[in-house]
């Protein structure tokens, strides 16, 4: 299918969200590979992380970029050549990716029950404001709360960063869709805007470096 979602953010700063609808074939014959992604699909078991693969650069091609554009740094962060910054997620059907002149990362999950049963392995701050009573806003928050760990992760690509000790969300409403957070690590105390929504059962979050 065309484009789900693209959300203009400012005009520097972009996020286009593609519902993966169509066959392996299909996505492959509508897209350019350079030589290292034709070995990395190659090398993915899963037709649905290719499918993936490909339908990420579908999204490249409708904002003017091709697979030639795009490079990964030894830690596999993604890079375009042009300068501008990018990140990649997808998940299951949907696949989602940001472009800007800013540092960003993004992340999509889908929202899932079993989340509730691992919360312990990425929050610890966080279970100071969240009720674990409202089943509905707890499993939403949570799900908000591992896509902003996830992304401001994807932003800083180091080493040795702890969801649960060094990433911290603050207390925040899911009705206003956005949110700050913290990277506290050695001597670093860094902070985070981040911005989500929901997409069918599908939660989407970016952050920016402030």
């Amino acid at each position: 299918m065309p484009v789900y979602k693209t959300i203009n953010f400012n005009t520097a700063t972009q996020i286009l969200v593609w519902k993966i609808t169509e066959s392996f074939e299909q996505l492959f014959n509508e897209v350019q590979l350079n030589e290292k992604s034709k070995l990395r699909l190659n090398g993915m078991k899963s037709v649905l992380h290719q499918r993936a693969f490909l339908s990420v650069r579908k999204l490249l091609q409708e904002i003017g970029y091709t697979d030639y554009d795009l490079f990964y740094d030894e830690f596999g962060k993604p890079h375009l050549n042009d300068g501008n910054h990018i990140s990649i997620t997808h998940s299951h059907e949907f696949s989602a990716l940001i472009i800007s002149n800013q540092k960003v990362g993004i992340d999509i999950e889908m929202q899932r029950e079993k989340i509730k049963n691992i919360a312990d392995k990425f929050i610890d701050y966080e279970f100071n404001y969240l009720n674990k009573e409202d089943t509905q806003d707890y499993l939403s928050k949570l799900t908000v709360i591992w896509g902003v760990k996830e992304s401001i992760f994807k932003i800083r690509n180091e080493p040795g960063i702890s969801f649960k000790k060094n990433i911290k969300v603050n207390s925040f409403q899911l009705a206003n869709k956005q949110a700050l957070a913290w990277l506290k690590m050695d001597m670093i105390k860094e902070p985070f805007s981040v911005f989500f929504e929901e997409i069918e059962n599908f939660t989407l979050v970016y952050a920016f470096e402030k």
